[in-house]
This record gives structure tokens, C-alpha cells and sequence, in this order.
């Protein structure tokens, strides 16, 4: 088994020299985490972010009384392998999942038993460790089961499939099928169970990983939640959308709707950390893991989901794969910051380690971006690159560096030359500039070559090795 598959073995006696960042937390305990990671919401779907049809006041809060990210990228374009690279800081040239596989008759490719995540880092340095909402990387009883991942406690959908619908017959508590009646809103239930880790681990440490299914299809919402956006988008009330199985009228509405759920969500978490006192000493960030989707009825367009960017779920360009970020850490995060620093999933394994100080493994591609965090920019690494591939649509591969952005198509079987975008003048990608600049396409070319570790099961029909 070659280095990738992170034998735990071999993580265990990696030695990691303590970072400038490591050494400047040094709280007085090690900080409480929390981490929240919405599924399929846009870079434009946020106030903070510029949205304009509905409000998140709760959300823009981290914004305004911590940190914001400008250039934050998703591990990958769909949601099991943009998991995958944030449990274990390796991009998707180099994950063990780089795509949405299926097992039947529930669940997804498992990650291997030996996998180092970020839970086991953090559970190993005295963490308790909860994850609620949705898995997807390893079917239940599976080495990938998230209670075989390092987390003592997992609520929520083992599956993404069965996430597409939000009045399930059933949920997961651990290893054991929790029934339910159909009728019963999933997130309420996620929520309830994420507060409750909480309150039962104020002691701390904890780390509390939130992925929640919000905004994934199907649009599905309270009516109590939806009823006041009926009239504000009464224009669309005649439309139905449907997905997996649901139809939902007016859409648009409910979307609105599952999006101030959300809201009130981060809220209930902001109010329970004040009440138990642990404020100061709880680290709240909130992502996305991909871009916006166009199902269900969901309108994009409609809602700028993706602001200024090109694209949505499934494409590299950045409306696929830039994502909001926001952290907030009262005393240590200066509140009303913004950053542009480039980071991406992959650098929340090394973040989260140096958090709790604790040795990330020493053979991934993150960089802890703590000092960011603390406003200490001279000690920030910075990125030489940052890549992506993915497998659908044709399969196609995508490199970040510096202002420059490539990305190449039809992987699966002839591959088209590759496109180049100066994002400091083109930001929506609307013109190839490769023509232009031979050099750093050749420059591109080397790092799509670098970057690529042949895989066994996610393979590129078009690429030698591939």
C-alpha cells in the first residue's frame, strides 16, 4: 500500500515540526471547533456575499465579528470527494475518493481503514468528536462508516442519496437505523443532535463537524419557513419542481425558505456557545462544499448563487468550486476582516491540527492557514498551485496559480487543449488568454502532470497513466 492510503501506522510516527502558527495559539485550553459545511450553496448566496432576495443575518455575523475568505476553494465540484479531501488534506490528485461512486443498496466508495482523517487527529489529542448531517464516505458498518473515522458520534445521512430527500423514513445514530415517519424535517433533527454533542461536551474540547444537506435538492422546507417567500416570489407560484421523487411548488420560495433555516441553524449555535460560555474559546467556520445547483426547480440565475462567477455543481470553473468561508473567534479572529489569502479544503486538516496542537500527517497538500486566522500574515505559507480533477461530464482537471487558472477537458477521451484565464482581470473566465502566454500554459501543463497520482479506480480514458 503506497503512501496515499495513510496507514495510520505510519501517520502516528510522522514528525511534524511545530509551525509559527502552532506556537502562537497556545490558549489557555485548546479551543472548541466547530465547523459548518453547507451542501450546494453558492458563493452569492450569502449576504456577507452579496445576496440581495433573502437575508442570512446569523451566518453574516462570522463575517462581521470574524474573518472572511475572498479566494476559498471546495476540495472538488460534488460532494463525496470534496469530503474526502477535507478529512484528509489531500486534493483530488491524490484522494483515495475523487467522485460520487455508489454502493448499493446505501451508501458510497468507502474510505480505507488506515485513512488518517482529521477526526482521528483530533480525537487522539483529547477532542471529542461529533459529525451531524450527511457522510457519504463509506456505507454503513463499512472501514469508511464515519464512527470507524475517527468520530464517536455520527447523526445524520450515511448516504448522499438518501440526503435528497428531507422527510426521510430513517437516519443514522452510529451504527444504528434510527426509523422515522416521514413527516419529520431531517435538518431538525441534524440540529438538535449537533446542539446536544455540545452541551454534553462543554467541557471541552470538541470538535462538532456540521455537514448539513441545506441547500441540496430536493427544495424541500417547514411551510412556516416558505409562506412569507410565497408572496415575494408570488411570480413563480404556478412552477413545480421535482427531484428524487418530491414535487415542491414555487421552488423559488422554498428555497428562500430552507435558506433562512439554515440561518436560524448557525444562530441556535452562536446563542448555545454564549449560554454555556464558551464564546471565547470556540472557534465557527461555515463553507460550502461545491458550488450551486440547478435542480429540484432551484433558479441560480435568479438568485445570483453564484455572484460574480461562471459556473455551478459540476463544473471548475470558480462558481463550481470558489466557496464562502468564514470564521469566527472572539478574542483571537479580528472581527470585520477580509482575506484574500488562497486556501482551499485541504488546508483545514493542517488548520484544524495546529488548533489543537496536535502533528497533522506529514505527506498531504494542505497548509495550515491558522496564522490567517490570527491575523499574522508573515507567517503564512502560501500555495504554489492549488488542483482539482473530476471524472463526470467528459472528465476534465483544473489549476490554480497565482492570478492564472487553466483547465482542461475531455479527459475520458480526447483531451482538448487547455483554456487560460487571468483571474485578476477576468474573474468570470470569459476569455482564453492561452494563445497569449505559451509559457505559462507549458508551465500549466508540468503541474497537470505533477499533480496526478494514477488511481485504480478513477481513471482518465484520454491520459497516459491516467
Amino acid at each position: 500500500m503506497n503512501r496515499r492510503t495513510f496507514l495510520e501506522s505510519a501517520g502516528a510516527a510522522a514528525i511534524a515540526l511545530p509551525s509559527l502558527a502552532r506556537a502562537a495559539v497556545k490558549p489557555a485550553r485548546k479551543p472548541n471547533i466547530v465547523y459548518i459545511i453547507a451542501d450546494d450553496l453558492g458563493y452569492g448566496d450569502l449576504g456577507c456575499y452579496g445576496q440581495k432576495r433573502f437575508a442570512t443575518p446569523n451566518i453574516d455575523r462570522l463575517a462581521t465579528e470574524g474573518l472572511k475568505f475572498t479566494q476559498h476553494y471546495s476540495g472538488s465540484t460534488v460532494c463525496a470527494p470534496s469530503r474526502c479531501v477535507l478529512m484528509t488534506g489531500l486534493h483530488t490528485g491524490h484522494s483515495y475518493i475523487r467522485g460520487n461512486k455508489e454502493h448499493q443498496p446505501l451508501g458510497q466508495e468507502p474510505i480505507p481503514a488506515g485513512t488518517v482523517t482529521v477526526a482521528k487527529r483530533l480525537k487522539q489529542a483529547g477532542y471529542a468528536t461529533g459529525a451531524f448531517g450527511k457522510w457519504g464516505l463509506g456505507y454503513p458498518g463499512s472501514e469508511g462508516d464515519p464512527v470507524r473515522q475517527g468520530f464517536d458520534e455520527f447523526f445524520g445521512y450515511n448516504c448522499q442519496r438518501s440526503a435528497h430527500r428531507y422527510y426521510p423514513d430513517f437516519l443514522w445514530h452510529n451504527d444504528r437505523k434510527v426509523d422515522l415517519d416521514g413527516k419529520t424535517y431531517s435538518h431538525t433533527l441534524i440540529m438538535k443532535a449537533a446542539l446536544d454533542f455540545i452541551r454534553r461536551h462543554k467541557a471541552g474540547p470538541f470538535f462538532c463537524f456540521m455537514p448539513v444537506t441545506i441547500p441540496h435538492a430536493a427544495m424541500q422546507a417547514p411551510e412556516e419557513y416558505v409562506a412569507p417567500f410565497r408572496k415575494t416570489f408570488a411570480e413563480f407560484e404556478d412552477t413545480v419542481g421535482t427531484y428524487a421523487g418530491t414535487e415542491t411548488k414555487n421552488p423559488v420560495a422554498t428555497f428562500a425558505g430552507m435558506m433562512t433555516v439554515l440561518d436560524q441553524g448557525v444562530g441556535q449555535v452562536l446563542a448555545l456557545l454564549k449560554e454555556l460560555g464558551l464564546d471565547e474559546n470556540t472557534i465557527v467556520m461555515f463553507t460550502s462544499d461545491n458550488g450551486p445547483h440547478r435542480e429540484g426547480g432551484h433558479k441560480p440565475e435568479f438568485f445570483d448563487s453564484n455572484g460574480p462567477l461562471t459556473g455551478l455543481k459540476r463544473d471548475l470553473t470558480e462558481g463550481g468550486i470558489r466557496v464562502p468561508m468564514l470564521a469566527r473567534w472572539p478574542g483571537r479572529i479580528a472581527p470585520g476582516t477580509v482575506t484574500d489569502h488562497l486556501s482551499a479544503f485541504w488546508d483545514v486538516m493542517p488548520t484544524l491540527c495546529d488548533l489543537a496542537g496536535a502533528a497533522p500527517p506529514a505527506d498531504i497538500d494542505g497548509l495550515s492557514f491558522l496564522p490567517t486566522l490570527l491575523g499574522q500574515a508573515d507567517g503564512q505559507r502560501q500555495h504554489t498551485y492549488l488542483y482539482w480533477e473530476f471524472y463526470e461530464y467528459g472528465g476534465k482537471r483544473a489549476v490554480r496559480r497565482g492570478k492564472w487558472k487553466a483547465i482542461q477537458h475531455n479527459l475520458q477521451k480526447k483531451p482538448t487543449p487547455l483554456v487560460l484565464y487571468d483571474l485578476e482581470t477576468d474573474l468570470a473566465e470569459q476569455n482564453d488568454v492561452a494563445a497569449d502566454h505559451p509559457d505559462v500554459v507549458k508551465e500549466m501543463e508540468r503541474i497537470f502532470a505533477e499533480a496526478h497520482t494514477p488511481s485504480a479506480i478513477w481513471q482518465f480514458g484520454g491520459i497516459q497513466g491516467g
